[in-house]
């Protein structure tokens, strides 16, 4: 397994169909789509710009385009709710939750609110 390989196949297996696919238009070459998720996690994970993308992942340009794309269409909301409900069914979620507000602060300008 490479270290630019991030997803399992068992996790490839239940996002796959929720990525664009391609559909028959004549044009420029569709890039694979589980290297361009790949490419998109890499980068959000280091932290890097886009432009510092390891060329294993193509062209920056073609990630950031995707990774756009799949934002305004709601695609990462969809993977994120299949991830974390196969997850829950698996029992891995801890859905415990603890909150201490002994220590909340307010701004000294926030008194006037």
């Amino acid at each position: 397994m490479s270290r630019f390989q991030l997803l399992t196949d068992d996790q490839w297996a239940l996002i796959s169909d929720k990525l664009p696919h391609r559909i028959g238009k004549k044009g420029r070459p569709f890039s694979d789509p589980r290297l361009m998720l790949e490419g998109i996690i890499y980068r959000l994970r280091c932290g890097i710009p886009w432009r510092d993308l390891p060329e294993c992942f193509g062209s920056w340009h073609t990630v950031y385009h995707w990774y756009n794309r799949m934002a305004k269409d709601g695609i990462f909301d969809e993977i994120v709710t299949t991830l974390i409900a196969a997850a829950d069914h698996q029992g891995l979620v801890d859905w415990s939750v603890s909150i201490d507000s002994t220590i909340s602060r307010a701004h000294q300008h926030a008194t006037n609110i």
